[in-house]
């Protein structure tokens, strides 16, 4: 599985990023965790809100912090 936080470093990108290290520790699944920051990749996703979070290529959410229990409930659809 392959989880992208999508954002250029603002606060809530990095919330977002630890809510999604934390719920990928509480899952006990192997994740690759990438940040991405590259305004350009951003754009290729057509994510115009950040923070952004994409599971195995698909937009899953944008604009917004998400809860462990949400990011976990995404991890497991």
């Amino acid at each position: 599985m392959k989880i992208e936080v999508l954002g250029t470093g603002c606060t809530k990108c990095m919330q977002l990023e630890a809510v999604v290290k934390e719920a990928v520790a509480k899952s006990g699944k192997f994740a690759q965790i990438e940040k991405v920051d590259d305004i350009v990749k951003i754009m290729e996703y057509q994510v115009m809100s950040t923070p952004g979070l994409v599971i195995d290529g698909k937009v899953l959410s944008t604009g917004k912090v998400l809860s462990v229990d949400e990011v976990l409930e995404l991890m497991n659809k």
